[in-house]
């Protein structure tokens, strides 16, 4: 199943309730850099990007884009009042000291345990692990955005990862376009299941067992 955008969307939107005054974020490429789109005014958020700025904005409009300004990804982004620059070992001593509330990922695969796998496919060609490692590692809480399955219907959520880890034992809440997934000490916990799916599709989309409580949204 393809992607179409609405769901990328639906999906960043679900990740940008997470988001809670005051918060210091870090964003992923792919589906997470949309999470900024969908934070209400009135949250005052400070996204910072491996690359060397805290307090990150929104892309820019065409032709206003700032030739020095760039995300972790390369894409051309703006600031926000209070914003601050720095190098980028000042970045990662930011991660790496612990003191982002949340960052936000995508991921090749998640083991039940939150096994996190989202840096190399074997084999395919690869710009390097960037952040990934350290925030993984390092953040209060590690939020996982992806698809339930890969293109060929593979679940993506696994009782054990065969893809190179990037961190072990670091997700704690994986959002798809069926489900939201809590990982805790007992395993998977369904949280939420997305229109049109059902539970039992859900279940049958995942490759890891899945605790279903009475209160699943």
């Amino acid at each position: 199943m393809g992607m179409g955008v609405s769901v990328r969307e639906e999906i960043a939107k679900r990740a940008a309730e997470e988001i809670k005054d005051g918060m210091i974020v870090n964003l992923g490429i792919g589906i997470p850099t949309l999470v900024a789109n969908y934070i209400p005014s009135d949250i005052n958020v400070m996204f910072h990007a491996e690359n060397g700025v805290l307090g990150t904005g929104p892309a820019p409009n065409k032709g206003e884009e700032d030739a020095n300004l760039c995300n972790a990804g390369g894409i051309p982004m703006t600031v926000v009042p209070g914003a601050s620059y720095f190098d980028s070992t000042y970045a990662f001593g930011i991660i790496r000291r612990g003191l982002l509330d949340i960052t936000i990922l995508g991921a090749f695969e998640v083991s039940e345990k939150g096994d996190l796998a989202n840096w190399i496919v074997p084999g395919k060609i690869v710009s390097g692990m960037g952040g990934a490692v350290d925030l993984a590692q390092k953040a209060k809480k590690v939020i996982v955005l992806m698809n339930h399955t890969d293109k060929h219907g593979n679940p993506k959520i696994v009782t054990e990862c065969t893809l190179p880890l990037t961190a072990e034992k670091c997700v704690n809440l994986i959002i798809t376009d069926m489900a939201v997934i809590e990982v805790t000490d007992l395993g998977l916990v369904l949280k939420e299941v997305k229109d049109p799916y059902t539970v039992e599709d859900v279940i049958h989309a995942t490759g890891a067992k899945l605790h279903v409580t009475e209160s699943v949204k």
